[in-house]
């Protein structure tokens, strides 16, 4: 829906071991934690390990299997949210970053019970900032 603005630009930090970036919500009304199905953050063509993907959203991380049941914690459009996942980059240096991000609309039923979900993604070249 709004995937042009998914990546904040210039918000690519990194400790050596670990990067993250500030992404929007691809929709125009607030969703609750459990709503945000999947995410994932590639650098460089490099994926981070799903594992280690973590979400931080209202000061606050959780893993992707702690939002699927969280419905006290919204993500609002006007709002960023940080993914973060175990890779390694330079700081100081230009990197193509990816995010793929998978939302669910509960109050749109598409068929047998189905909500609505959106597959996003986007791409933007920015510096790495150290942490």
């Amino acid at each position: 829906m709004i995937s042009d603005r998914i990546i904040e630009q210039g918000t690519l930090t990194t400790d050596g071991s670990r990067a993250s970036v500030e992404v929007r919500l691809p929709w125009y009304r607030a969703l609750p934690g459990s709503c945000i199905g999947q995410a994932q953050l590639t650098i460089d063509g490099v994926e981070a390990p799903v594992d280690s993907l973590r979400w931080r959203m209202n000061g606050r991380e959780f893993t992707f299997a702690e939002l699927s049941s969280n419905t006290e914690e919204w993500w609002f459009p006007t709002d960023s949210a940080v993914l973060s996942g175990d890779l390694a980059i330079d700081g100081d240096a230009e990197h193509e970053v990816r995010v793929d991000l998978t939302v669910y609309i509960p109050y749109i039923i598409i068929g047998d019970g189905e909500t609505l979900h959106i597959e996003e993604n986007s791409t933007k070249t920015m510096k790495a900032v150290a942490a």
